[in-house]
């Protein structure tokens, strides 16, 4: 009698591990695609898995149904290891049911999540799915509104990762969509609200699944993943990267990763980089590498609203949160794009003890119909209440150009930044001096012989009477200006002085950002 008991409880965890079975499996590699279960092992610690559900099966009995009832419902669950620090993780499995999310599959989720919750563990969802199960119906809408509940719950108490690893259509984007990070993995993730056959249905636009929803999609247009990697293997990797710089939850810090690297290191290369002439761009990420420990900086949406520059460092073994107008790419103007994507980082790294560090080098907002039509007044005040907003420490570092709104919107003084640096070579102003001088001295400059000498003349007295960091030090708007071979040094001072920051929010149920 035991052995027969043993025998069934083989068999049935056989069921289990094998999924759809063998020729579902061979089918996902056919695809270029991994297993849920090889998935899990890829990304975790060797050995750390710990599996819950797995013999969950659903109990729907129409449309054939009652014929079918595999187990784990089309999604593994469980906990385990990243770095040996705990993750809660759940993965599709597209070899059952097109891991289709029905009631029973949408309860495994859930109660994960509240166990992440509890426990203040970073999630991760592994996202291969057909969508809602239609045989279900609104029991699986059901489940996926008890998902987006926990995932809002969630949100700046744990860290919440999507990886994207096959089709994501319908309403179960929308759980990545509220997640901190997404990522995607070329000619294999595809997320969409309607599909192809759908749209072409309904507005007669023919498109493919890659064109319409694809890595490169949403990686450069539309902002919604923030990477995207060659293959699978790749993402796991950039994942546990990501995870190395973040808390395990809202009430601890950051790992601490120690560096031979010296606090003090002095930076004469620095002067290499940035030009003489404040029209020459230059590559902000190279003044990054040179500040971070042993040059290393994880960026964050790296192909999208180039113009900005976020990802994560550390400076003296501590992670901290670069933010940093990109002149290499439109002159590093802020427009609504790079507004929305600096804002949302700002407001993750204040939510998981990240200090912020701004590198300011911008000649304003992006003018135009187009911006001013599609809200860059809304989108930027996202950027001015982000950072307003913020509690963690704050040091702003303005390199070159820092002109009117633009000025005050990054990090300046006045959102309460607790240390504003500037270089010799910084200008800050209204506008840039080619601008104010035509507006100041017109007159003066239309009655001269020489007209073209006059304003350049006047431009050249007005940089260097009014455009330096030094008027803006004068009424303590700027608490420094420093070489720039300093920069490492000074910021990691600042931020030691800050490491036990404490600063009191208004009693408030939250307030209203302007979305």
């Amino acid at each position: 009698m035991e052995n027969k008991k043993i025998h069934s409880f083989n068999e049935r965890r056989s069921s289990a591990l094998n999924g759809g079975g063998l020729s579902q499996i061979e089918k996902q590699h056919s695809r270029g695609k991994l297993t849920a279960r090889e998935r899990i092992e890829k990304l975790l610690d060797p050995g750390s898995f710990v599996e819950t559900g797995m013999y969950v099966t659903h109990h729907a009995t129409g449309f054939g149904m009652e014929n079918q009832h595999p187990y784990t419902d089309g999604v593994v669950t469980g906990w385990g290891k990243i770095d040996n620090r705990l993750v809660y993780i759940f993965a599709q499995d597209f070899t059952i049911l097109g891991g289709s999310l029905g009631e029973a599959h949408g309860r495994k989720i859930a109660y994960l999540m509240d166990l992440a919750y509890q426990n203040g563990a970073p999630i991760i969802g592994l996202n291969d799915s057909g969508g809602a199960r239609i045989q279900e119906g609104v029991a699986s809408l059901d489940a996926y509104g008890e998902i987006f509940f926990r995932n809002t719950r969630a949100s700046g108490v744990i860290p919440q990762i999507s990886i994207i690893l096959g089709p994501t259509a319908g309403g179960s984007v929308y759980s990545p969509g509220i997640n901190d990070f997404i990522f995607m993995v070329e000619k294999t993730s595809n997320m969409f609200i309607t599909g192809p056959e759908v749209i072409k249905a309904v507005t007669h636009e023919e498109i493919d699944f890659e064109s319409l929803g694809g890595s490169s999609v949403h990686s450069e247009k539309s902002g919604v993943a923030h990477f995207s990697a060659d293959n699978e293997e790749v993402a796991f990797l950039q994942v546990r990267e990501l995870l190395s710089y973040l808390p395990q939850n809202n009430l601890s810090s950051p790992p601490i990763i120690h560096s031979s690297d010296d606090p003090k290191r002095q930076l004469p290369e620095i002067n290499n980089l940035i030009p003489d002439d404040p029209q020459i761009p230059y590559e902000i990420r190279d003044v990054i590498s040179l500040i971070a420990d042993d040059g290393n900086f994880f960026e964050v949406q790296s192909d999208y609203a180039q113009n900005i520059v976020i990802g994560f460092s550390r400076l003296n073994g501590k992670s901290v949160g670069f933010v940093a107008n990109q002149p290499n790419h439109l002159a590093g103007v802020l427009d609504i794009n790079a507004s929305d994507k600096a804002a949302r980082f700002i407001r993750f790294c204040d939510a998981f003890h990240i200090p912020l560090i701004t590198l300011v080098d911008t000649p304003g907002f992006l003018p135009g119909s187009d911006q001013e039509h599609n809200g860059i007044i809304r989108h930027g005040a996202k950027l001015i209440y982000a950072y307003a907003e913020a509690t963690v420490p704050k040091i702003a570092l303005i390199l070159r150009k820092a002109y009117g709104g633009a000025y005050i919107v990054m990090s300046s003084k006045q959102l309460k930044c607790d240390y504003n640096l500037a270089w010799p070579q910084a200008e800050i102003a209204v506008m840039g001096p080619e601008g104010a001088v035509k507006i100041i001295f017109r007159k003066d400059i239309q009655e001269s012989p020489n007209p073209k000498k006059s304003a350049e003349e006047k431009t050249r007295l007005f940089r260097e009477e009014f455009a330096n960091p030094y008027q803006a030090a004068s009424r303590g708007s700027v608490d420094d200006v420093i070489l720039p071979e300093q920069t490492r040094q000074r910021i990691i001072e600042v931020l030691e002085s800050l490491h036990e920051k404490r600063q009191e929010t208004p009693a408030r149920k939250h307030g209203n950002i302007p979305l």
